[in-house]
């Protein structure tokens, strides 16, 4: 299988292969804002960096971290210690997940599982980094005669090895597996709890007893991003999953919290890349 040199080309050729693929990256691409994927995404850290914001939890990154991120989860980096930021992307269709799985092995459960207890970095002691990266470069290298044959099955190996890592951890995940400022991530839990309703500033401010000024210095110090660009990407990650679902446009527009429909449209458009009637269509095609 090629390895790609562009998460954005990696994503490109997962939706339309509906498998998989993977993109091994060397150098910062342009900073994206929050934002979401049709696929699974697996990312594996070579050099570390600072912070991962998905959803409404931020973590720490460190060299052989690896995180699992949903079909849905709004994400972003945040906080890079340099240009040089190697990693490498896997992009997964999630039905061929599902295709791959049997009766006794639900090779999703990794990307299922989102319990309370949940975390979605999985940190890698030396012996996994090399396992991990051995079914990489078996993909990645498999070329020639049944070329396809060794690239599923490394692939389905290396989804036992993760899922089989998520199942070891799922009772020994701590809340000290992601980094807290306690006061954004109250604010994370409230926004995420009334995201379908209108939300404004001035009601943040007098919920948590702290000025908007401040609520938006702190917030955007510990995740990157402004609390509007923030709700606004998590807005259009329920918008995708009802579409998906087969939901209406008006009514995938008024669950998930957008009181502006000529703001849904423009918003949708410019970050999924087309608009949203166009994207309920190709969900159902």
């Amino acid at each position: 299988m090629e390895e790609i040199t562009s998460c954005k080309a990696s994503i490109e050729n997962c939706l339309r292969t509906r498998t998989f693929s993977v993109a091994h990256l060397y150098k910062e691409e342009k900073t994206m804002d929050m934002h979401i994927h049709d696929c699974y995404e697996l990312y594996y850290s070579i050099s570390g960096g600072k912070q991962f914001l998905i959803d409404n939890r931020f973590y720490s990154i460190a060299p052989g971290d690896l995180f699992l991120i949903n079909q849905y989860e709004s994400h972003k980096l945040t906080q890079i210690d340099s240009c040089v930021h190697e990693r490498i992307v896997l992009s997964v269709y999630p039905d061929f997940v599902k295709q791959l799985s049997s009766e006794e092995t639900d090779l999703n459960f990794c990307f299922s599982n989102r319990d309370a207890a949940f975390s979605h970095k999985l940190s890698l002691n030396k012996e996994q980094q090399k396992r991990f990266l051995y079914y990489v470069n078996k993909i990645t290298s498999a070329s020639g005669y049944a070329h396809d044959i060794v690239e599923r099955t490394a692939f389905t190996e290396l989804l036992v090895l993760i899922n089989t890592l998520s199942g070891y951890n799922e009772t020994e995940i701590s809340r000290s597996a992601y980094k807290y400022n306690h006061q954004v991530d109250d604010i994370l839990a409230y926004i995420n709890q009334h995201i379908a309703e209108p939300i404004t500033m001035e009601q943040i401010a007098s919920r948590f007893f702290l000025s908007k000024s401040y609520i938006c210095r702190i917030f955007k110090a510990a995740t990157g991003t402004t609390i509007n660009k923030y709700i606004t990407a998590r807005r259009i990650s329920i918008t995708k999953a009802l579409l998906n679902e087969g939901v209406s446009v008006s009514e995938a527009y008024e669950r998930s919290g957008f009181n502006d429909y000529s703001n849904f449209f423009k918003a949708f458009t410019k970050t999924v890349g087309v608009s949203p009637k166009k994207y309920a269509n190709l969900s159902m095609s």
